[in-house]
């Protein structure tokens, strides 16, 4: 799909200098530009690549005046950073509007259906799903019995949704995502022979929820583990049976947390963190790379380490700890001085 640069500065807002029907029909970085391309300049660091970028038409800061002569048509605007990202969720909603069933793929005669659906070849969509408007599942995808499904939601290719999952409005779940598996409940007899304790609760996303690639959710064993409203899962991450996550938590890739801990508002926890089960997080915590969390934690502590201190504590310790070997080597020879004057003092 083409656009022309006036039709881009209707969308942004701006003012084109140069050519009004120069056309571009991808994307490109400013160092990367060629004919046809469309960039933008915002960081002061790369404004000699716009003297020799190939792209049809730059999107610039209304403020930027060239030293020479330039090549490339510009867009004028007030924000050049937010205008490229403005432009590139136009660009984004552009690529993945598709619509229709295509072959190959099974849709229940009992599933309810909003407008614009999108359903991929090779997927499977059960009994009683309700699917709001603007709903695209990918080939291959799976959707189990009785899930709910909001408006404006795109579930890409692989992804496998378990029965009675419900899922609100504007989500997006990636590639190989798996919502609603059981959840990891076994009880041993006492021969120490593990029997399953069926799962038989469910998973709730609520709205503006973002879940990363190969994800897995578990169902609850009872009731419900719940993603509150605007979270962001990065990929690789595990959530286990009876979670609850809340508002505007942000959760970095390889992270896991265990069954039945509820983490609060505001979270942000980096990659590789592991938080065991049964556990309470408070509002606005902040846990850093491969911390271990074994407590519970209050609003607004800053924790690091396995297991985890206050990031403070850990910063300090861990200057300690670095020097180590000297710190020993000193009190080795402390010890020696030590003895030696008292074995002097005994002669």
């Amino acid at each position: 799909m083409k656009f022309t640069a006036e039709q881009i500065a209707e969308i942004l807002g701006g003012e084109v200098v140069g050519n009004p029907n120069a056309e571009v029909s991808r994307l490109s970085k400013i160092e990367e530009g060629t004919e046809g391309s469309l960039t933008f300049l915002a960081n002061p660091k790369y404004i000699n690549h716009i003297y020799s970028t190939k792209a049809s038409v730059t999107i610039v800061n209304d403020t930027f005046v060239p030293e020479t002569e330039i090549s490339t048509t510009l867009i004028k605007v007030d924000d050049a950073y937010a205008s490229f990202s403005k432009l590139l969720e136009f660009y984004n909603q552009v690529k993945l509007n598709k619509n229709g069933i295509e072959p190959q793929s099974f849709l229940s005669e009992s599933v309810k259906y909003g407008d614009n659906l999108y359903l991929g070849s090779f997927s499977y969509v059960g009994q009683n799903v309700v699917l709001g408007n603007n709903v695209k599942i990918y080939p291959n995808s799976f959707i189990g019995d009785n899930v709910v499904i909001g408006n404006n939601v795109h579930i890409f290719a692989g992804a496998k949704i378990y029965s009675e999952t419900i899922i609100g409005n504007n989500c997006t779940i990636h590639s190989g995502t798996i919502i609603g598996a059981d959840g990891f409940g076994f009880v041993p007899n006492e021969e120490g022979i593990y029997s399953k304790v069926p799962q038989i609760g469910n998973v709730i996303i609520e709205d503006n929820v973002d879940i990363g690639a190969n994800t897995t959710i578990d169902r609850a064993t009872l009731g419900s583990t719940i993603i509150r409203k605007g979270v962001k899962l990065d990929n690789q991450i595990q959530i286990a049976h009876n979670v609850e996550i809340g508002e505007n938590t942000v959760i970095a890739a390889q992270s896991g947390v265990a069954g039945s801990t509820k983490i609060g508002k505001n979270v942000m926890i980096g990659g590789q963190v592991g938080i065991a089960g049964h556990l309470t997080i408070g509002n606005n915590v902040r846990l850093q790379a491969q911390s271990g969390v074994a407590r519970n934690i209050k609003d607004d502590e800053i924790l690091q380490g396995t297991p985890s201190l206050g990031y403070t504590d850990f910063n300090k310790s861990y200057v300690h700890f670095k020097n180590l070997p000297k710190i020993v080597a000193e009190l080795e020879e402390l010890k020696k001085q030590i003895l030696n004057q008292k074995n002097g003092n005994n002669g």
